[in-house]
């Protein structure tokens, strides 16, 4: 079966980069809110902090296993489904000012990041094949598109209008995007076959549970605290099995036997060390630039001017998404990726040397940006190359899952770095310029680590041939 051209591959594209976009900037707009919702909520700062981590946990789970129903029910049905998430979960969170509500409409957003992997499906099994790499690359590329985004934009609404507006026009959009996709995006016709692996998705469920909130809140439970080696260690129990499990099953969740191929391994752990080396760039940027002068390196720059910092970087990935297709179809996609965490390694290398100057601080974070972008619209076509057709969606998946893994581990050591090499000034405890320096050399040698898998991956010779035969 050969891929069906789209009528309309334009406004298919656009269509589902917007919905791409949306989700991505409502995964990060409760950022900069983070320091006033324990006011806000009448909470505590530890308890504040399950808006990002549940999100993240949602996210993780529904990533793949939406992923895979997508394959096998249909990729704009399961869109749409994670497309009523996200418009559900942004009502609860524009209504109420109860954390526990706020908790869960965060929860049903965080499902939605889902629609990333589908859409780069759907592109695959619409678009004309010369049209594949490029519409891709712009997809892929909303995830950091919308987080580049996000953070500048909601400073700028928690600035001049009540915090829950945010929520409200988040709501709007996704309303929108829905009558947008019903219109435009066609259903494909194919399908993978078999029976939903519902023991397969409660394994891989439980393991990303134990593993993200050991990961994501050993800093405030101590990595030494029962909770925290209880949690590593249900993951340890729980992935022993599942994997048995899914290797004796006829239609698994996550084909075991495809993902262990090192084109596709090692795809999915350089997008790991990818997605690490990205955060590490947005969560540190907005926190230097805020930092007390009284801390002879911090600026002592608003909560806008912070967020503004980033949108330069936004601006970059936004451009550079087709250029990434252009290098991809001359030199390959492996190549491309190498290309990509290189830029981001030089960018940091920039950071060493240039983070008490706003304007050099600025100029890094936009070189790491740029690096995201292109790194991020080489990584589905690296994975396409190597899986059938009908398992686009659930491989994206899994990388897209990967990426996120990644940003969960680079919250982590990010906040304990930041917590633990501090210094007083004038009765303000905050890190220290080494602080910020150990997050950018750990973060950039993440990026030098990934040019290495990126060239364990087996090339090809003609990287551009996307459509395959399905028999």
């Amino acid at each position: 079966m050969t891929v069906r051209p789209a009528a309309h591959p334009r406004l298919i594209l656009a269509a589902l980069a917007s919905c791409g976009v949306l989700v991505s900037v409502m995964q990060t707009i409760v950022v900069p809110l983070l320091p006033e919702l324990p006011g806000l909520t009448h909470s505590k700062p530890a308890d504040v902090s399950w808006l990002l981590t549940v999100t993240l946990l949602t996210g993780a789970v529904f990533t793949p296993l939406l992923g895979r129903a997508g394959d096998m029910y249909g990729k704009r049905k399961v869109l749409l489904v994670a497309l009523v998430s996200m418009v559900l979960g942004s009502l609860l969170c524009a209504t109420s000012s109860v954390l526990a509500v706020l908790v869960v409409g965060r929860a049903f957003q965080g499902a939605a990041v889902a629609v990333v992997p589908l859409g780069i499906s759907i592109l695959r099994d619409e678009l004309p094949a010369e049209r594949v790499i490029p519409s891709i690359a712009i997809m892929s590329s909303t995830l950091g598109v919308g987080a580049a985004f996000g953070i500048p934009a909601a400073t700028l609404v928690v600035e001049y209008a009540n915090w829950h507006t945010m929520f409200w026009i988040c709501a709007g959009l996704g309303v929108l995007d829905i009558l947008v996709v019903l219109l435009i995006v066609p259903e494909s016709k194919l399908r993978t076959s078999g029976r939903f692996d519902v023991l397969g998705a409660l394994g891989l469920s439980a393991f990303l549970v134990c593993l993200l909130l050991a990961v994501s809140k050993g800093s405030a439970w101590g990595w030494g605290s029962a909770a925290t080696i209880a949690t590593f260690a249900g993951a340890l129990v729980v992935v022993p099995l599942w994997v048995f499990f899914e290797l004796r099953t006829a239609s698994p969740l996550v084909d075991l036997r495809v993902s262990a191929r090192p084109a596709v391994l090692f795809t999915n752990l350089a997008a790991l060390l990818i997605g690490f080396a990205f955060y590490a760039n947005s969560l540190s940027t907005a926190q230097l630039v805020q930092e007390p002068v009284s801390t002879g390196y911090g600026l002592g720059a608003s909560i806008v001017v912070s967020g503004l910092c980033l949108l330069p970087g936004g601006v970059a990935m936004v451009l550079l998404s087709p250029v990434s297709a252009r290098i991809s179809a001359a030199r390959g996609p492996r190549f491309t990726l190498a290309f990509a965490a290189a830029l981001m390694a030089a960018g940091y290398v920039v950071r060493l040397f240039t983070s008490e100057n706003l304007i050099a601080i600025v100029a890094g974070a936009t070189v790491v940006s740029a690096g995201t972008a292109v790194a991020y619209s080489a990584l589905p076509a690296l994975i396409m190359h190597a899986v059938p057709v009908t398992e686009t969606a659930a491989a994206n998946g899994l990388n897209t899952l990967m990426r996120t893994i990644g940003q969960a581990v680079c919250s982590a050591v990010v906040a304990t770095v930041l917590s633990t090499v501090v210094a007083t000034h004038a009765g303000h405890t905050a890190p220290t310029l080494d602080a910020y320096l150990i997050v950018f050399v750990i973060a950039g040698t993440a990026a030098l680590v990934a040019i290495v898998l990126t060239l364990l991956i087996p090339a090809r010779r003609k990287a551009a041939v996307l459509v395959e035969t399905v028999t």
